[in-house]
């Protein structure tokens, strides 16, 4: 047996200089220095450094963020940056990392999402003047107006005893955390941790997320803007939808498209549909998805104590190999999905509603990725130590979605972390010095060398916030 190749042999010494690994991750610690997001976290946690020495709160909290956008996973994965200081700087301990958790009450964490707030809307002011500004959210082949929110829930799986973490209703252990996400650009708008059995259609936990996203919006957007809020079937309680109308009378657009139980009555209305109102339904891309129909329900079902104007919708379609089917489902031999929207009529066809609200599934890969970039485990048994953890680990997601939108183009500008994380973070490189300068060198053979120098060039020549 001949073989095809081999690595060439390798003698391993550690006596290596100037070498560095990782180094695509100093892009995003000065991003965040870019947008104000350093000094602002370092004026929201001003007061866990009362004698002024030491390192920065701000500082640290950035630096935790910054890690977990590379990947980490654990407190401890600090060492990485603490033991590059050619390229890091000066970063905190674990111990000091441990002690600024701990510091973080309720007030320091609302300090912390005001912090978020201010960076986001210099970044989106930067978006604009060095781009073409926020990129419109798409479903169907088209362009979605204004801003798309899409808010679902995930269960967090924790193997030790931490404080309010309570058995989950799939029968496993851990948290249950509520996310908003913008669709438009993937950014982590707003969590909050509950306990695994947390119920999952808690009007007051989805009003609570909502409020905490449309707070991270700026004002230009915030208002005068329109806003949709996508979510399944657990945000159809009547006083979540209240709500959102409700928000119209202070100025905010929103309007709500969220999935809706297949009751009895809206099986027998379903039944009773003949043949002509069902319509082809559209693939993402625009085209007709093949065995699939929507029909409208309104009229048909009553929906008591709904906003007024609200419109029932139903999708079905022959089940794909694996599908959940409900007994009514199997009889009829179609699987069926209804939601809920107050769009007005002539503001889009039924088959483009339908649509819009099937493109909410993407927050899943955005909860999916959420869980390697932080949230996918919390390090402490005490309740508060890791809702301060889920707040890290939605900035450092808008690091990565900043980065995307500020910094690169092409596949890197809509990749997941993973593929950042491999093509760019986690490039090595050497340290030299020379005219007074450090220099950071890339291997000349590294594929996307030229991905990261061009993202640094950009990352200079961005405006800066006046502090």
């Amino acid at each position: 047996m001949h073989t095809t190749g081999s690595r060439p042999r390798l003698v391993v010494s550690t006596d290596g200089r100037g070498v560095v690994s990782h180094a695509g991750a100093r892009l995003l610690a000065d991003l965040a220095d870019a947008v104000g997001l350093t000094h602002a976290f370092g004026e929201a946690l001003r007061r866990l450094r009362p004698r002024g020495t030491g390192h920065d709160p701000g500082r640290n909290a950035v630096d935790l963020a910054v890690m977990l956008a590379d990947g980490g996973e654990t407190i401890t994965d600090l060492t990485l940056l603490r033991n590059q200081p050619e390229v890091f700087g000066s970063v905190a301990s674990t111990p000091t990392a441990w002690r600024l958790l701990a510091g973080i009450d309720p007030a320091a964490l609302a300090a912390l999402r005001a912090a978020r707030a201010a960076a986001r809307e210099v970044a989106w002011l930067q978006t604009g003047e060095t781009r073409d500004g926020i990129p419109a959210s798409k479903a169907g082949g088209r362009e979605l107006p204004g801003l798309v929110l899409d808010i679902d829930a995930t269960l967090v799986t924790c193997h030790s005893e931490k404080e309010h973490a309570a058995p989950t209703y799939k029968h496993g252990f851990g948290y249950h955390p509520l996310l908003c996400f913008l669709d438009n650009t993937g950014e982590a708008l707003a969590g909050v941790l509950r306990p695994g059995n947390a119920a999952a259609n808690t009007a007051a936990d989805h009003i609570a997320v909502l409020d905490a996203a449309l707070a991270q919006i700026p004002d230009a957007h915030r208002h005068g803007t329109e806003i949709l809020i996508r979510a399944d079937s657990a945000g159809s309680a009547k006083a979540f939808l209240a709500h959102i109308r409700a928000l119209r009378s202070r100025g905010i657009r929103t309007s709500f498209s969220v999935g809706w139980s297949i009751t009895e009555p809206v099986r027998r209305a379903i039944r009773h549909l003949p043949d002509q109102v069902w319509h082809p339904a559209l693939e993402q891309d625009g085209t007709l998805r093949e065995g699939a129909q929507v029909a409208e329900l309104t009229g048909l079902v009553d929906l008591p104590g709904l906003p007024e104007d609200t419109r029932i919708i139903v999708r079905r379609e022959r089940p794909h190999p694996g599908a959940q089917l409900t007994l009514f489902d199997l009889d009829e031999g179609m699987r069926h999905q209804v939601f809920l929207t107050d769009a007005p009529y002539g503001q889009g066809s039924l088959q483009l509603l339908e649509v819009r609200h099937r493109a909410h599934a993407r927050v899943e890969d955005r909860i999916r990725c959420g869980k390697t970039t932080g949230f996918g485990r919390f390090p402490s048994r005490h309740f508060r130590i890791n809702a301060a953890w889920l707040e890290l680990s939605l900035t450092a997601i808008d690091l990565l979605a900043w980065t995307q939108a500020l910094l690169l183009e092409g596949e890197l500008a809509t990749a997941e972390p993973k593929k950042l994380r491999y093509r760019l973070l986690h490039t090595a490189a050497r340290i030299t010095r020379g005219a007074r300068r450090l220099h950071l060198r890339i291997a000349a053979t590294w594929p996307w060398r030229h991905d990261l120098a061009t993202a640094f060039t950009r990352l200079r020549a961005l405006p800066r916030p006046v502090t």
